[in-house]
């Protein structure tokens, strides 16, 4: 399926990964693939030249944002393996068993595990069990209870789609229905029969004429085969229906429906509540005071017009966004965001000059943007300056493939215990923040609900960075695996930069030691180089029979980047 550009048309509509993209097909028994780091305009071109000759009737695509792993382009996601039968394999979300799923792959089934993705781990765990049944050829019940064998031994949060070469698509999602995926349908473009699509976001099909849209449910798997209808199989009984409610504060497109809930219309719920809960933080007589109200682009220019009309205060854009500057909460690394943010957003001076403002974001995290922002509007000429989130404080780790930060960089947790209002405000430099209670941001997103009738309405949402009660089962010491892997990935980033400053000429004494060395750690935000140099060995290793511990330096073993070993590549790079 291919539009005129010859893009893959289930990539581009939403693009929001920025870190690598994607696209696997299937034709004559084979599995062809493109894929490269970067905007899926910059992986596939503009023209859509580098996949214009990619084959076949049926393929999945996936875009990446930096996640808790490296950025590797072997990382990339669809995955591949060869047995059984040829999988392939694109997911959304966290395991939170990984490290017991690596032990069963590598001490029971025996299957070999090639990058740190825990979307390898599960397309590896669906082989393994795909493989029991020692057919030849498998049928949808085969695959259906391969699948339950699977969910049972996976805990986490995901919505999956494979390819299995010479049989068809299958889609499906965790049992809690905290990551999003939708299926339409369009009558086919060679004019005989129907094209189907699954995709995060219903605007994705919308915008390629797909209708009939439905949600892969709680626990439920959709199985698609050349020239029939979709098939739809329950795999585990749902255990809740709880969307992982960040969706609807930050990371999905306002021309969205998920789960029934129209995007656009929870964030104009969420201006409504937070307005009311200005109003009566700061009281009637300071509202008065506010001259005006001036959202932070782009998601919380839905909720400002809401918040202006419960207020009484006028709103105007004061801030003028750069459009090839991309969202700096998904840039990889800090230093990077920190630098995006001026790019990408220009305040106007007659705006703020003299003026007593309140700015609307729709969430804070690590504070690194709206303390840029708040010296933005002093800069300006601002006067006094409110800042307001339509979310409430975020104050632990996004654990199910949304990898906002580390605890210890959210600006609402700093140093291991929940910061007052009052420290929040003081760190970013505004005269006083507001946050929005969780209970109005669950009911503005379960308002939205246009799909149901009123008793039935969803009102189940993951909230665990909130709050830390999260929808899965969670042991402690996940975070603490999270952690180190959040370490090596920061790690990898810096190291990435100070050799692509190397090579531009553009690097310091203190960068080229950190790529000779390898990184210690970060002092104060900055990089600081290891003081052991990767080649001073106490003794030779012949032929990689040696000491099989990891160095302390263990980055400058691991490569930067590289590609996979398998498939037909189409002009990688």
């Amino acid at each position: 399926m291919w539009d005129s550009n010859g893009i893959p048309p289930a990539l581009y509509p939403v693009s929001v990964g920025t870190d690598g993209a994607q696209w696997q097909c299937a034709s004559g028994g084979k599995i062809y693939q493109c894929k490269g780091n970067g905007l899926a305009s910059k992986v596939f071109r503009d023209d859509g030249s580098r996949v214009a000759d990619l084959p076949g009737y049926m393929g999945i695509g996936h875009l990446r944002y930096p996640t808790a792993g490296t950025s590797a382009s072997a990382e990339a996601q669809p995955f591949y393996v060869n047995s059984p039968y040829g999988i392939c394999f694109s997911a959304s979300g966290n395991l939170i068993n990984a490290t017991d799923l690596k032990h069963f792959l590598d001490f029971e089934a025996h299957r070999h595990i090639n990058t740190d993705s825990d979307s390898e781990l599960m397309l590896n765990i669906f082989a393994n069990e795909l493989n029991e049944t020692g057919k030849a050829r498998v049928n949808d019940k085969d695959i259906v209870d391969a699948l339950g064998r699977m969910y049972d031994r996976c805990v986490g949060g995901w919505a999956c789609t494979a390819m299995l070469a010479g049989y068809g698509l299958i889609g499906f999602r965790d049992s809690y229905g905290i990551r999003p995926l939708i299926m339409g349908s369009r009558p086919s473009d060679a004019g005989e029969g129907t094209d189907y699509m699954m995709a995060s976001e219903s605007v994705a099909l919308k915008q390629l004429g797909f209708e009939d849209f439905a949600d892969i449910m709680p626990g439920q798997a959709v199985i698609i085969r050349k020239g029939t209808a979709p098939v739809f199989y329950q795999i585990q009984e749902q255990k809740r229906y709880a969307p992982d409610i960040f969706e609807f504060c930050y990371f999905a497109r306002p021309d969205s429906i998920i789960d029934g809930i129209s995007v656009n219309q929870s964030r104009e719920n969420m201006g409504t509540r937070l307005g009311r809960k200005i109003k009566a933080t700061i009281g009637e007589k300071a509202v008065r005071e506010i001259d005006v109200i001036i959202p932070i682009p782009e998601t919380s220019t839905t909720s400002v017009p809401f918040v202006a009309q419960i207020l009484k205060r006028p709103y105007h854009q004061g801030f003028v966004k750069n459009r090839y500057v991309f969202r700096t909460f998904i840039m990889p690394g800090q230093t990077a965001r920190q630098k995006g943010v001026k790019r990408k957003l220009n305040a106007m001076d007659q705006k703020f000059a003299g003026k007593n403002v309140l700015l609307i974001d729709d969430s804070i995290v690590r504070g690194t943007t709206s303390r840029e922002i708040v010296g933005m509007a002093r800069e300006a000429g601002a006067k006094k300056v409110y800042f307001a989130s339509c979310a409430p404080p975020v104050t632990h780790a996004h654990i199910y493939g949304i990898d906002l930060a580390s605890p210890n960089e959210l600006i609402a947790h700093a140093r291991g215990h929940d910061r007052t209002i009052e420290e929040i405000a003081k760190d970013i430099g505004a005269d006083e923040v507001i946050f929005q209670d969780l209970e109005d941001l669950k009911a503005a997103c379960s308002d939205a609900d246009i799909l149901r009738p009123e008793a039935e309405k969803l009102k189940d949402f993951e909230v665990g960075v909130f709050c830390g009660n999260y929808v899965t089962p969670v042991d402690a010491e996940y975070f603490k695996h999270l952690e180190e892997v959040r370490g090596e990935s920061m790690k990898m980033k810096v190291l990435e930069k100070a050799r692509g400053a190397i090579a531009n000429g553009t690097s310091s004494k203190d960068v080229l030691e950190v790529a000779t060395n390898g990184l210690k750690g970060l002092e104060s935000g900055k990089p600081v180089a290891s003081s052991d140099h990767a080649g001073a060995k106490s003794a030779p290793h012949i032929n990689g029979n040696g000491d099989r511990r990891r160095p302390s330096n263990s980055e400058e073993t691991t490569p930067r980047d590289r590609m996979d070993i398998s498939l037909h590549n189409f002009g990688d790079f």
